[in-house]
C-alpha cells in the first residue's frame, strides 16, 4: 500500500470538504476539489495496473472510487482519508479491469484467479529463487491444475487483435492483414459440386434435350442462340428446356435435393 505521507500532509480543508460533499453529493465545486487535491495519487494507482493502454481508463474509474470514499468516509474510525480511500479506488480499479477490460467473455473465476495467479507467482519466485511449477501454483491457491492451465490460457486472450492490424508474413518485412488470412464460407464450392451432380444426370435426357441444357446452363446461350446453333424455332427449345426442367427435377427430388441451389 502506498504512504500516503509521501503525497500529502493531513489538510483540515480536506475533511471539511468531505463533510460538505456528504451534506451535498451533487457539489461539483467540493467534487473538483477534492479530485485536484488527489489527482497524483489516482495516477499512481491506476498506473499499477496500466498493463494494456487503459491508464485513462483507470484514472477515470479512480476517480469514482475516490470521490466514492469520500462520501462513505467516516473520521470517527480513526483512520486518515488518504488510509481509506486508497483500498477504495484500488477496489473500483480491479472491479473495472474484471469486468470491463476483456475483450472475448470469459467466467468470472477466470478473472479473479488472474490476478491471484500473478501474486502466487511473484511469492513463490520470491520464496524458492526460481519460476515455480503449475502444481506449486495450484498447491499453493488450493486450486485444481486443470483451474490454473485454463486462467493461463485464456488470460493470453485479455485482448483480442482487430483484423485490420497487421502481421509480418516473412524475413523480409512483408506484412499483411489478419483480414487477409480469415478463411470465409465460399458457397462456390457448392455450387460446382452441384452442377457435376447436374451434368452427371443429363444423361436421362434425349440428345437434344441435352444440347438444349448445356447451351443455356452451361454456355449461357439465349434461346435463340440455342435454337439457331440447333436448327430450331425460340418457341421449340422454350419447350425443350421446360421438358427437360422436370425431368431433372423429378429425378433430383427423388433423391432427397433441392433443385433451387443448383
Amino acid at each position: 500500500m502506498l504512504k500516503t505521507k509521501k503525497y500529502y500532509q493531513h489538510n483540515a480543508d480536506v475533511y471539511q470538504w468531505i463533510e460538505e460533499l456528504k451534506n451535498n453529493p451533487a457539489n461539483e465545486e467540493v467534487q473538483e476539489k477534492i479530485i485536484q487535491i488527489y489527482t497524483n495519487l489516482v495516477h499512481s494507482l491506476a498506473r499499477k495496473y496500466s498493463y494494456h493502454n487503459i491508464h485513462d481508463d483507470l484514472v477515470q474509474v479512480g476517480m469514482i472510487g475516490l470521490l466514492t470514499a469520500a462520501r462513505r468516509y467516516d473520521n470517527r474510525f480513526g483512520k486518515t482519508f488518504e488510509t481509506y480511500a486508497i483500498p477504495t479506488i484500488i477496489g473500483e480499479i480491479k472491479r473495472y479491469m474484471r469486468d470491463q477490460t476483456w475483450s472475448v467473455h470469459v467466467p468470472r473465476r477466470i478473472k479473479e484467479l488472474g490476478p491471484q495467479i500473478k501474486r502466487a507467482v511473484d511469492h513463490l519466485m520470491s520464496d524458492k529463487g526460481r519460476s515455480p511449477t503449475i502444481d506449486e501454483i495450484a498447491f499453493y491457491l488450493n486450486v485444481s491444475i486443470e483451474d490454473i492451465i485454463e486462467t493461463m490460457e485464456i488470460g493470453r486472450s485479455y485482448r483480442a487483435l482487430s483484423v485490420d492490424c497487421y502481421i509480418e508474413t516473412d524475413l523480409e518485412g512483408n506484412k499483411t492483414s489478419l483480414l487477409d488470412l480469415i478463411g470465409h464460407e465460399d458457397i462456390k464450392y457448392e455450387t460446382i459440386d452441384n452442377q457435376i451432380l447436374l451434368e452427371q444426370l443429363l444423361v436421362i435426357l434425349s440428345p437434344r434435350e441435352r444440347k438444349v441444357i448445356q447451351h443455356i446452363f452451361f454456355s449461357c446461350k439465349s434461346q435463340k442462340e440455342t435454337g439457331d446453333l440447333l436448327g430450331l424455332s425460340q418457341m421449340h427449345v422454350s419447350r425443350l428446356q421446360r421438358k427437360s426442367l422436370k425431368k431433372l427435377q423429378s429425378t433430383l427430388l427423388s433423391l432427397n435435393i433441392d433443385f433451387s441451389k443448383i
